[in-house]
């Protein structure tokens, strides 16, 4: 028998979680079935999208139960296996909860190379945000070479990374992040051609000094003010993607619309929402893709990487609502 500590979810929060929304657990787990197996976790994905998780509404995904394992996107080691496709010492990726230890039947579990890019990677630039950004840049926002592209939450582990393609791709890309420190990193790390600071204020005069003409299109991780900048700095047949909203998800009302929205009629603009898990038959042609960018150099990799067990989880996650993880959130254990 296994004994693992788990995060559960005690109480549903209003606005930002606190301690009392999650309970640690020791539990005992049962011996592996046929076609199971048993693997150790390393690394924790944290995500924005968790916050959504945790509301009881309906959404893309059912929302985490009372009292069950936090649902969250691992990194992990085969250490049993009585299943025919997984052997021990594989490194795998799946959903296996906030937990120290867990027991799949092996769906949604894939193998990940390690000599490729090590495991924080494969649950940020490599994962679902790369994904993400691969898919809501090039099939949802139809990006094309020329486009000038605006991508909010740019230091982020989704943003990050979509601002990186655009560049790949041939576009001019301008950045939104909190503080000199991220704006400098994607001017002169990421390759971006220009970084607007949101927390110096007056973001619509920022963009319109840097897009004078207007931007094609953009990629949306936050929604509120910034998304309004946005409608108001358009040109003709711009595309906005809707990915995020993370500047509220910790509100304890709906935020209003967008208050510039009729820039979109006069624009002739569309304004798309997508899940990426839509695209999960090709996610193998984003890999692939992904990972030539990352061997030739065009695509950098960022991980915020917090060391310690499963019970720090919730004061992690938190990190992403203050804009204090630049590129990807991961709790190591």
């Amino acid at each position: 028998m296994t004994k693992t500590q788990q995060v559960r979810l005690a109480e549903r929060p209003t606005g930002l979680p606190t301690a009392d929304t999650w309970t640690v657990t020791t539990t005992e787990l049962p011996e592996l079935g046929a076609g199971e197996i048993l693997v150790k976790i390393s690394f924790i994905s944290l995500d924005p999208a968790m916050r959504g998780w945790l509301n009881d509404v309906r959404s893309y995904l059912p929302p985490v139960g009372i009292g069950e394992v936090m649902r969250a996107l691992d990194i992990a080691t085969v250490i049993e296996s009585t299943h025919p496709d997984f052997a021990v010492g594989d490194t795998v990726s799946g959903t296996f909860g906030v937990t120290e230890y867990a027991i799949s039947n092996g769906r949604g579990v894939q193998r990940v190379d390690l000599s490729l890019a090590p495991g924080p990677t494969w649950l940020g630039a490599l994962g679902i945000p790369g994904m993400t950004a691969y898919f809501g840049l090039l099939e949802v926002g139809k990006l094309r070479a020329g486009d000038t592209v605006l991508v909010s939450a740019a230091a982020g582990a989704v943003g990050s990374v979509a601002g990186q393609i655009a560049k790949a791709e041939g576009a001019t890309v301008i950045g939104i992040a909190g503080g000199a420190e991220k704006c400098r990193m994607l001017t002169e790390e990421l390759g971006f051609d220009a970084a607007i600071d949101y927390r110096a204020g007056d973001v619509l005069r920022q963009l319109r000094t840097v897009a004078p003409d207007g931007i094609d299109l953009y990629f949306d991780n936050v929604g509120g003010e910034i998304l309004d900048a946005a409608l108001a700095n358009l040109r003709r047949g711009a595309r906005i993607v809707l990915c995020g909203a993370i500047s509220a998800y910790n509100e304890q009302k709906p935020p209003p619309g967008p208050s510039r929205y009729m820039s979109l009629l006069v624009f002739r603009a569309s304004m798309t929402g997508f899940v990426v898990f839509d695209y999960a038959d090709r996610y193998p042609e984003a890999g692939a893709r992904l990972a030539q960018w990352l061997a030739d150099g065009r695509l950098q990799t960022r991980e915020h990487i917090v060391e310690g067990d499963v019970s720090q989880f919730g004061d992690t996650l938190n990190m992403l609502f203050s804009g204090a993880n630049t590129g990807k959130l991961v709790l190591a254990i």
